[in-house]
């Protein structure tokens, strides 16, 4: 595939991103209060350490463990994020964006604070699952972007949303080719129906042929290892990692340095 804004931000033909999650933030209901705000920066720049050891490309934040989930993000997660975000980015060899779950003027607060160069949210779509209701307007993002003056912040539009469906269901590729058309996304994201769940190969091939020659760049969104990078990829232009990248591939536990070397050089067998 060729070159596009995601390549030349990381210097990689097919770009990994792996996933920097934060252990649970203040006002939510699994906070380690015993271990306070120092536990989450030692966590996050641990499993910094291990992605960028393991040749991880660029790095996502993200409040992962902020369960239960909710479609508005607490000030005090917002604060907590920006906070550890603006302490580790220093250590940073590598571009980083970031996602606050599931709000995408949060995310963009953060963003602009922090100067990430992408953030991943659900910016447009309705859809019904876990958390209720949710309904997303590309246009009040991209105006709150603006707001905010994070314009150099690049969009990642998840366009099948985990946990949930659309209610008013279509074919992933007339999504796809509809939000390059109307929303103005950055890459677009295909996820699986949950979080390690991979995205379905048929799905994805579909999306990255409907938006082909758009210069839109397709990410694998979740359930990305290193059994089935090679497949995914051929449909592909990168991808977002966490889960099989952490210790016994368990979402909740720290970055396995060993295992993100094992998915890089899967990768770079892949992309030769």
């Amino acid at each position: 595939m060729s070159s596009n804004w995601l390549t030349e931000l990381t210097s990689a033909a097919k770009p990994i991103i792996g996933m920097a999650h934060l252990p649970a933030l203040p006002g939510t209901p699994l906070y380690d209060s015993a271990g306070g705000m120092q536990h989450v920066r030692d966590w996050v720049a641990r499993d910094l350490e291990a992605l960028q050891g393991g040749g991880i490309n660029a790095v996502l934040f993200c409040n992962e463990n902020d369960r239960p989930y909710r479609l508005d993000a607490d000030m005090a997660s917002v604060a907590a994020m920006t906070d550890v975000v603006a302490l580790l980015r220093g250590e940073l060899s590598v571009p980083f964006g970031v996602n606050v779950l599931w709000d995408p003027k949060a995310t963009l607060a953060v963003a602009a604070a922090t100067g990430a160069a992408f953030a991943r949210e659900i910016f447009t779509g309705a859809f019904a699952g876990d958390f209720g209701i949710w309904v997303r307007s590309a246009g009040d993002a991209f105006r709150y972007r603006r707001e905010v003056s994070a314009e150099g912040c690049r969009l990642l539009f998840n366009i099948n949303a985990e946990f949930a469906a659309q209610l008013a269901p279509r074919p992933l590729a007339d999504v796809a080719r509809s939000v390059v058309f109307s929303s103005m996304p950055d890459a677009l994201c295909v996820s699986g129906p949950i979080t390690s769940q991979p995205a379905d190969v048929s799905g994805l091939s579909d999306v990255s042929q409907a938006v082909a020659g758009s210069g839109v760049p397709v990410l694998v969104n979740t359930g990305f290892r290193t059994s089935n990078a090679g497949e995914l990829l051929q449909f592909a232009d990168g991808a977002i990692v966490g889960s099989s990248v952490k210790v016994d591939g368990v979402t909740w536990n720290r970055v396995d340095r060993s295992r993100v070397r094992a998915l890089m050089d899967a990768v770079a067998s892949a992309t030769g």
